[in-house]
């Protein structure tokens, strides 16, 4: 794990309400973070990640994700570092989000 990646486990995933995964692989795809509950990933970027070969990757990586309903959300390290309590207030929303629109009716 990154520097980074460490950060967001230690301080925040690791004892969050939900539970999230590190480094889970889905469909032969690494996902830094995920949170089955939910249908959450949650992936951090560097640098290499706004190169376009790495961009089409993400993409695809992104489609494939979506097509199981799993959402992607993304940040960059450099908004984990600069931007660590926006971040987790994010993943949060994410999380509340998801779950209510995974949730059935009770009528049904």
């Amino acid at each position: 794990m990154t520097k980074e990646e460490r950060h967001l486990w230690y301080d925040f995933l690791r004892n969050y309400p939900y539970r999230f995964r590190r480094q889970e692989i889905i469909g032969g795809f690494i996902a830094d973070f995920y949170c089955d509950k939910a249908k959450l990933i949650v992936e951090l970027d560097g640098s290499q990640h706004y190169e376009q070969s790495s961009q089409k990757s993400d993409f695809l990586r992104t489609a494939y994700f979506e097509s199981l309903n799993i959402k992607v959300i993304r940040f960059s390290n450099l908004d984990v570092l600069n931007s660590f309590e926006g971040v987790c207030q994010a993943i949060h929303l994410a999380v509340e989000y998801t779950l209510q629109a995974h949730r059935v009716p009770a009528h049904l």
